[in-house]
């Protein structure tokens, strides 16, 4: 079976994910030491002990949730079962780049530290700026709506599925724009909970920081499919993953683009690798053939492998 790895990004963690593939697996207890070396923090307490409130702060979800998706990843080639395409959604990207070989997994552990430093502190400093989902409304029709409304501060950044996208920008503006969503005929429009406005030029400050941080670190070509946020393509080199590293910050992410491309390169399943089954919820969205399983959990992994 031809599979591709998917890992979830922000928004799907939770306190103690992971914990059963630690507890199970030696290989992802080293991986959560490595893990913690490179980040400068204690990963199994941040994983095992947070509550809540704290695994939400930006600096420690994104470190938090590439640990979980690169134990989960680990945990399913123990069991047999190994990916001939990977692909992450916003912060889950860089499991995915570590797992096609393009960096390696202390450097993938270090950068999302970084990252996840720098975009909370983006949005502290926005003077704010949040993000909302728009469901069973049109990318294009939202597009219409914010162009129309003149709202200079307000963009798609997340082109979810056919029936969900998501907005970024400052408070006010985003307030302006789901009211006018809602009267567009949006069947729900859902304010999130997060501390900044991602994937939007809001962080641009955030990118520029972060790009230094990249272009200091070896890049090597993918030796599995990858696919990009940025792009919704396959990623060709190691030069073009550098470069949307670092872009995928400011850009939208175009997972329905992504989808698509995995469909048409003929792959047999996808397997969602980390907390939750959000990504497996946007793929049976997209209508693909392709069956895509949660397997976050040591129960669902094996009872999949079965």
């Amino acid at each position: 079976m031809k599979t591709c790895f998917l890992f979830p990004g922000q928004g799907a963690q939770f306190p103690g994910m992971a914990k059963d593939f630690y507890e199970t697996s030696k290989a992802v207890r080293d991986l959560f030491q490595s893990a913690s070396d490179a980040a400068s923090m204690d990963l199994k307490k941040l994983l095992f002990e947070s509550d809540e409130e704290t695994l939400r702060q930006t600096k420690n979800t994104q470190i938090a949730m590439v640990t979980a998706g690169a134990a989960a990843a680990l945990s399913a080639k123990e069991h047999g079962i190994k990916p001939a395409g990977a692909a992450g959604f916003s912060v889950g990207e860089w499991p995915a780049l570590a797992e096609a070989g393009v960096i390696s997994l202390y450097d993938m552990f270090r950068l999302v530290a970084e990252r996840g430093r720098l975009m909370d502190e983006a949005g502290n400093r926005s003077g704010g700026s949040t993000m909302s989902a728009v469901l069973y409304l049109s990318s294009e029709k939202i597009e219409q709506v914010i162009r129309d409304a003149g709202l200079k501060q307000c963009w798609i950044a997340n082109y979810n599925s056919p029936v969900q996208c998501v907005i970024s920008g400052t408070e006010a503006d985003i307030a302006i724009a789901e009211e006018k969503l809602r009267q567009a005929g949006a069947r729900r429009v859902i304010r999130l909970k997060v501390s900044g406005a991602f994937h939007s030029p809001l962080m641009q400050e955030a990118y520029e920081a972060f790009k230094e941080f990249v272009e200091a670190t070896a890049f090597s070509d993918p030796k599995i499919s990858l696919y990009s946020n940025v792009t919704g393509k396959k990623v060709l080199g190691g030069a073009e993953a550098k470069r949307y590293a670092s872009l995928q910050i400011i850009s939208p992410v175009r997972w329905i683009d992504e989808e698509s491309n995995i469909t048409a390169d003929g792959f047999d399943q996808c397997l969602e690798t980390g907390p939750g089954n959000v990504l497996t919820g946007l793929w049976k969205a997209s209508g693909s053939p392709v069956s895509c399983i949660a397997t976050g959990t040591l129960d669902a992994l094996v009872s999949f492998s079965l």
